[in-house]
């Protein structure tokens, strides 16, 4: 089976497993109903995950399929800035509508106390890979600050999207995540952008 192909399957798998969770709930949907709207297999299913429990891990693989589409669609004359901003209100997006707001915050609580595998926080996701990649570029061009390595740039950002998701989950979903994102992260964003940019984008130059 081809790396395609295993990618394709597995996440056909989540994809349908995340859907069924937020349109019934964790405990109403079955292994069977996630087969059945995944167009898998038994097979496929247990060859990937152990049980329906192990799919509570696999929100990060969901949420790298995203980025990796998304990337297709980011035009290169694109900034740095308008690529995190475009990148963060598409997933942030694809969160209100596909995750339900207590099954993220459980992931999330799970994540603080688990011994394991802090899969949210593996340095070799497409996440992270995409993040430095784009820290990197915005520093060669001289819209990002060469005062912070790209290392803590891409800690900086990720912890900011990770605390907008921890805020949402604690207050219930009671606003808009891709709303109140935007605002934050251009804030946020000001505050990395190169001294000479930063004064280009004071007075519209």
């Amino acid at each position: 089976m081809g790396r395609k192909s295993v990618r394709n399957t597995k996440g056909r798998i989540v994809s349908a497993a995340w859907k069924l969770f937020y349109e019934h709930g964790y405990d109403n949907t079955t292994v069977e109903e996630i087969i059945a709207e995944s167009g898998t297999s038994k097979g496929s299913f247990y060859h990937y995950f152990e049980g329906k429990d192990a799919l509570l891990s696999s929100l990060s693989y969901l949420f790298d399929e995203k980025y990796e589409e998304l990337v297709e669609c980011l035009p290169p004359e694109m900034d740095s800035f308008e690529k995190l901003i475009f990148l963060n209100q598409e997933l942030f997006a694809m969160i209100e509508d596909r995750v339900s707001v207590d099954l993220l915050a459980q992931l999330y609580s799970s994540q603080l106390i688990t011994r394991g595998e802090k899969h949210l926080l593996d340095r070799s996701r497409f996440y992270y890979r995409l993040l430095r990649q784009i820290m990197q570029e915005g520093q060669s061009r001289g819209e990002l600050t060469s005062s912070r390595s790209v290392s803590e740039l891409v800690k900086l950002y990720a912890l900011c999207e990770r605390a907008l998701i921890y805020d949402w989950c604690i207050s219930g979903g009671e606003y808009s995540l891709k709303g109140y994102a935007r605002d934050v992260l251009s804030m946020f964003l000001q505050g990395i952008r190169c001294e000479n940019n930063r004064e280009k984008n004071k007075t519209g130059a």
